[in-house]
């Protein structure tokens, strides 16, 4: 199989031309090219595909092989890969995603993608404001946020405090709490000021990531409706900015995507 490695904001997938190749049981393959140590390395698998109702399709799966609705920043570097490979014609055109049709906006610099634009649509308030949950004996607050996938959006007091985090002892609790029957994306978010706001995330399936573009968003939009920032915010992560705007209640995600490498893998060898 002919894989491509791209990331975007440090968020890094697996991905394969399905325009050419052809691929069964993409969750067992999801598992084995996102282990970091016997695999590609990966936060999960993402497909390239023809679409029947959009130019290019996304198929994504998380790191555990679960199947996921959006990613983000994954629809960045197929936006880029079918840009420029020619399976799409224009700087504007359609994606095919499990959280519906997203609408992408290409900045082009020396006839390649350069800056990516996605209208990831609205997004939806799911929880009280705040509402309040027990995570090991500790009270926390949250607001819940759908932008094609659950998210849940907490806030720290300090940047220090959000830096010294240990997500991997705690970000399970997070995901698999009893609130969220399905699992949830976790963010946790320091308010620097009305331009700028500091996340880490822990996503259901794949752990901590250095970016997640949906949470990106489901941050953003949190913290517009608290009044703490302005509709136009630049979300800084562990693996990069990305740039998100309220517009007419929809959300739009600028930021770039890279190819990383380009590869061929033999499963007979797993």
């Amino acid at each position: 199989m002919k894989f491509i490695k791209m990331q975007a904001a440090g968020n890094d997938y697996v991905y394969v031309d399905c325009f050419k190749e052809k691929i069964e049981n993409p969750g067992e393959i999801a598992i084995k090219v996102s282990d970091r140590h016997f695999g590609v390395g990966s936060d999960g698998l993402i497909l390239i595909c023809p679409s029947d109702i959009a130019d290019v399709k996304m198929d994504m799966y998380n790191a555990d092989g679960s199947r996921g609705l959006m990613c983000g920043n994954g629809s960045r570097c197929v936006a880029k890969y079918a840009y420029d490979h020619g399976y799409v014609k224009s700087k504007n055109f359609t994606m095919e995603t499990g959280a519906g049709i997203k609408y992408i906006e290409i900045e082009e610099k020396d006839g390649v993608a350069d800056y990516i634009n996605v209208n990831m649509g609205k997004a939806f308030i799911t929880s009280e404001f705040p509402e309040k949950i027990s995570i090991n004996g500790e009270e926390k607050e949250f607001i819940g946020v759908d932008v094609g996938n659950p998210h849940a959006v907490y806030y720290v007091d300090s940047l220090d405090e959000l830096k010294i985090m240990n997500l991997e002892a705690v970000g399970e609790y997070y995901e698999r709490h009893n609130r969220f029957p399905d699992k949830v994306n976790s963010e946790f978010i320091y308010v620097e000021d009305e331009k700028n706001i500091h996340m880490r995330v822990w996503e259901r399936g794949s752990g901590e990531t250095l970016a997640c573009g949906t949470g990106a968003c489901a941050a953003a939009f949190a913290t517009m409706k608290k009044g703490l920032c302005k509709n136009l915010v630049r979300v800084h992560l562990l693996g990069g900015d990305l740039d998100i705007s309220l517009v007419n209640d929809e959300i739009y995600m600028r930021g770039r995507a890279e190819y990383v490498f380009f590869g061929e893998i033999n499963f007979q060898s797993f």
